[in-house]
């Protein structure tokens, strides 16, 4: 038994039976102890974290993953993640311990795709670091960030942002007329043309409901939990806007939804 004071209380802690650890064993293991001790830690916490089992990177990959799941409301990119692991990241160091794994692992694992493939990388990097800031606030890992350390190694990306053409202001009136005129169903063309004069997104006009239109004030209010900044927004509808909202209406007079998917 060692007996030693930890932060000013006196804490006693077994150090093995007589037939399994040695006397000399015992007096390194006391000596130890009392180091920590000495330097303000607490060699029981230090034994805990000792005895802890080590995940491997895999398994601890699985672990953050599952609990990231319920935050994602889009089930493809909650496959993307770890898909992503698997394919990069597992084949080289998912069965090795969390607690070893170095800045040479990650950028082993990224190297090949950073410059032909930027984007997945930078998305494998990220999710590498969230696997290893969870190891960290487990007390599985020590010491430096290796993502990082890795990320200093590497070259820059050169930006591959491709947008698409935007059609001059002066064409409108034609694309117009073409939408009209194409055989799509009367809904997708009444929802684009809306999209048009409203400014929103493709998924803010898909998903509007009639009770977010005002039609005393001629506003459409889009709630928070359907933007992307989670920020209610107020669109403006012109009188040309309020007419295309009727001819929807005529449409499908039982649906909540302005546009609904017909099937």
């Amino acid at each position: 038994v060692l007996r030693t004071v930890v932060r000013g209380r006196r804490r006693d802690m077994g150090l093995g039976g007589v037939r399994t650890v040695s006397l000399s064993q015992a007096r390194l293991t006391a000596q130890r102890y009392r180091a920590i001790a000495r330097s303000g830690g607490d060699p029981l916490e230090e034994r805990r974290r000792e005895n802890k089992a080590i995940p491997t990177f895999e398994k601890a990959a699985i672990t953050v993953h599952a609990g990231l799941v319920p935050s994602w409301k889009n089930p493809k990119h909650a496959a993307q993640w770890i898909n992503t692991l698997k394919r990069y990241a597992f084949p080289l160091i998912g069965s090795r311990p969390v607690s070893q794994i170095t800045s040479a692992d990650v950028l082993r694992i990224l190297s090949p795709i950073w410059t032909g493939k930027p984007v997945t990388a930078k998305r494998l990097s990220q999710r590498i670091s969230a696997v290893i800031r969870w190891a960290r606030a487990s007390e599985f890992y020590t010491g430096d960030d290796p993502v990082e350390a890795a990320l200093a190694g590497l070259p820059r990306q050169k930006p591959e942002v491709q947008h698409h053409e935007s059609l001059h202001f002066d064409h409108m009136p034609e694309l117009i007329r073409q939408l009209r005129a194409c055989s799509a169903k009367p809904e997708s063309k009444l929802a684009l043309e809306f999209l048009i004069l409203t400014a929103a997104r493709t998924i803010e006009v898909l998903g509007a409901k009639w009770d977010e239109i005002d039609f005393e004030k001629r506003l459409w209010v889009v709630p928070a939990n359907r933007m992307k900044m989670k920020e209610t927004h107020r669109v403006p509808l012109t009188s040309h806007a309020m007419k295309l909202l009727d001819q929807a209406r005529a449409l499908s007079p039982d649906s909540e939804f302005i546009f609904p998917n017909q099937i």
